[in-house]
């Protein structure tokens, strides 16, 4: 039984209780709790978190760790939140091949369809221009996990960000390839009608003007509506839209949002407006910040979640849950991850002004 949004709240609140706010944080109306999935860290370093709620309403993270990230002992992580609290976090996936050679392991996405049981994609490969996408399902709720197929050749499946579901049932991911020229990073987007079995691949449009750009995140737009934001090269964010399901899209064009080339994510509430959680600057991966928007072009000020200069927060993951929250998590100076709980109702909103966060 899913947990209602009175017990859960005082769950979380319970739990802020407990939380010593941390870097960057101050005291805001929206933020319920803030927390350490872990801590201390099994391994040494760890980065690139996902999240999802799991059919029967609990949580549950993934990532990637090991020595550092690209050394071959890296492998996808996991914790679950049972009754509030965090279990210790478990290796459920290796780059371990037949032969018993072992490479990296990269950015896990989890992602729970309609129908069928949570699914796990990641990465595997010596470098990011050369990995594959790899499969495992749970029929658990990510208690245990099947064995790990791979995709097929040419399909990487969500290269960081949480895919979407269509009305029909598609599930539609946003991927991206590097290695490639003109320009050397270029996304495009996946689509399975199957849970998974099958795929189609969907290129984008690139202009004389459209920058090296991977990591595309999806939010929907209303009816066909849909617009993908991604990280580039070029200092900002850019977006891309489609009006027939994910099927066409635009070339790229620039959202005048400042980024130092780090990941990002964002989804799409309930009420239609949408949540942007990112690095806000040009340089460094400090602050992160999130933005609001009714439309996916137009963003205002919402929240600050880590404000440490010279310090890196990073590569977040965000959703909302069947309660209305919203909960995200994200790389802790590449030592923990850590879980925030916001009630978008209470984000105090400010305008963004020549793309300076406003004080």
């Amino acid at each position: 039984m899913k947990m209602n949004r009175t017990l859960r709240l005082a769950t979380l609140l319970a739990i802020a209780s407990l939380t010593k706010a941390t870097s960057g944080e101050a005291a805001n109306p929206a933020l319920i709790s803030s927390e350490f999935l872990f801590d201390p860290n099994p391994v040494p370093s760890c980065h690139a978190t996902t999240l999802v709620e799991t059919r029967n309403g609990a949580l549950v993270a993934a990532w990637f760790a090991g020595t550092q990230e690209g050394k071959e002992d890296v492998g996808i992580w996991s914790a679950r939140q049972i009754g509030g609290k965090w279990t210790a976090p478990v290796e459920i996936a290796t780059g371990v091949l037949e032969d018993g050679h072992r490479y990296p392991c990269w950015n896990p996405v989890l992602f729970q369809p309609r129908d069928g049981g949570l699914l796990l994609f990641y990465k595997i490969g010596p470098r990011p221009d050369s990995w594959w996408g790899m499969l495992r399902t749970s029929n658990d709720n990510g208690a245990t996990w099947s064995a790990p197929t791979r995709l097929p050749d040419g399909i990487l499946g969500p290269i960081k960000n949480k895919p979407v579901q269509l009305a029909d049932g598609t599930i539609l991911c946003g991927s991206s390839a590097e290695g490639l020229k003109s320009p050397a990073w270029q996304i495009h987007f996946e689509r399975s009608s199957d849970n998974g079995r099958n795929w189609e691949r969907i290129g984008v449009p690139q202009a004389q003007t459209s920058p090296p750009a991977i990591q595309p995140s999806l939010l929907f737009t209303g009816g066909p509506g849909l617009i993908a934001i991604a990280r580039t090269t070029v200092g900002k964010l850019f977006s891309t839209r489609s009006m027939d399901n994910g099927l066409t899209w635009s070339a790229l064009d620039s959202l005048e949002l400042p980024n130092p080339n780090s990941g990002i994510d964002a989804v799409t509430l309930k009420d239609g407006h949408h949540l942007l959680i990112y690095n806000h600057t040009a340089a460094g991966r400090s602050p992160l910040n999130l933005a609001e928007s009714d439309d996916g072009r137009t963003w205002t000020a919402a929240l600050v979640l880590e404000d440490e200069p010279k310090m890196e927060f990073s590569y977040p993951a965000i959703i909302q849950t069947s309660d209305g929250l919203v909960h995200a998590t994200y790389t802790w100076k590449r030592k923990l991850v850590k879980h925030v709980v916001i009630d978008p109702a209470k984000l105090e909103l400010k305008p963004i002004v020549g793309s300076v966060w406003p004080k």
